[in-house]
């Protein structure tokens, strides 16, 4: 395995199970496979990508649910069944269906990272803005208009480099911005009780922390169907999968209070449910956080839910003790508490790349503590970092 490096994605055996290289030692590689590894012997292949693991991004995402290595469920059922078969692969964008491209760029514009070039009437709800990928730059020589798939050139700079409506971005690293802004924007959530009391600001972080069964994801349903955001990013990573399918069952049939139109039209949901491969649960995170920067990066303002990050934590302590590094506190990570910083501090209000523009990104993470104690790790790390703090008591539950 020399040659390739530290969180590359490879593909592993006949099967081609996806996995991503967690630890490097000499020449051999260790890697943390995102499937169920049954069957898997001695001698198959391993073969690498030389990328990390990347999100698509593009028009197509919102309305869909996807799972915590954005492959789209729905596609995943009509190819597999009603159980995800291992080694299955499918692209994140439909690569078959066409958008209506009206550009805003015209010839000899000159065009930097995050520039907008056209949009596209993605939803009823949301106009996508067609974007430069962040470290591309140059003069406009060719710009389309008219009905294109995701993978066809709209656009070329410098009669060389060619841009499509889609491009590729890896989840560990934040998006560029030009500079974050005073976070001073109310984020009026629809609930009194925290509108008034504990109010959040547009680019805020806050932490529900409580219980089992007391009433965190409903809080977090309620955030996502009324808070006035223009794009939500749901993400359930390793909660009960019957939680996963009430959004699913609820979500396409609530209306946008402000439209009157379905809120699928507006929100991406990415489902890890805690029978799902562990690995995935921790990538699940870093895909909806990327996805919700996108969203930002139009313009936008985006809410992103995690529900819970406890479970993230979890599976960090389970990939951390594979790899038989020294644990901290209750067999967490020693680095626990910087990872959840440095998922927290890519919310914000920013000037965006490209124009002007101005979006936000707040994060809502729910903390599950085992029988309600927060004195343990994840959420005295998480009430150190975040903002806002919404506790929830299970004798008020009951």
């Amino acid at each position: 395995m020399s040659g390739n490096r530290l969180h590359d994605v490879v593909y592993v055996g006949e099967r081609r199970l996806i996995g991503e290289i967690i630890k490097i030692i000499g020449s051999k590689a260790f890697i943390q496979v995102y499937e169920d590894t049954t069957g898997l012997t001695p001698g198959e292949q391993v073969e690498g990508t030389g990328q990390p693991l990347s999100v698509e991004l593009g028009p197509g995402l919102l309305s869909s649910i996807y799972d915590g290595i954005q492959r789209p469920l729905d596609e995943v059922k009509r190819q597999s069944g009603d159980f995800i078969a291992m080694g299955i692969s499918v692209n994140g964008l439909d690569r078959k269906r066409k958008w209506a491209f009206t550009p805003t760029v015209k010839k000899g514009d000159g065009v930097s990272g995050g520039s907008v070039l056209g949009e596209v009437q993605e939803s009823s709800l949301i106009r996508h803005r067609i974007m430069a990928p962040p470290n591309v730059s140059g003069v406009v020589t060719e710009i389309r208009s008219g009905e294109f798939t995701v993978e066809d050139v709209v656009c070329v700079l410098d009669g060389k480099t060619k841009l499509s409506m889609m491009h590729k971005w890896p989840v560990k690293k934040s998006r560029p911005v030009v500079s974050k802004l005073e976070v001073n924007v109310p984020l009026v959530t629809g609930q009194r009780v925290n509108d008034t009391f504990f109010p959040i600001a547009k680019g805020g972080t806050a932490a529900i922390p409580g219980p089992f069964g007391a009433g965190k994801t409903v809080g977090q349903h309620q955030l996502a169907k009324w808070s006035d955001a223009d794009v939500i990013v749901y993400v359930g990573c390793g909660e009960r999968g019957n939680e996963m399918a009430e959004v699913l069952v609820e979500f396409p049939n609530l209306k946008d209070p402000r439209s009157g139109k379905s809120i699928m039209e507006r929100t991406v949901l990415i489902a890890n449910t805690s029978n799902m491969p562990v690995a995935a649960r921790e990538a699940s995170v870093y895909t909806g956080v990327t996805i919700a920067e996108y969203y930002r990066d139009m313009g936008y303002n985006v809410g992103l839910m995690a529900d819970s990050t406890s479970r993230w934590a979890e599976a960090m302590r389970e990939i951390s003790s594979r790899l038989e590094e020294m644990p901290g506190e209750e067999g967490y990570p020693a680095y626990l508490g910087s990872r959840l910083a440095a998922f927290y501090e890519r919310a914000g209000r920013v000037n965006c790349l490209g124009n002007g523009k101005v979006g936000s990104l707040t994060i809502v993470g729910a903390v599950s503590p085992p029988g309600g104690d927060f004195s343990e790790p994840v959420t005295q790390n998480t009430l150190r970092i975040v903002r806002v703090f919404w506790s929830i008591d299970a004798r008020l539950a009951d």
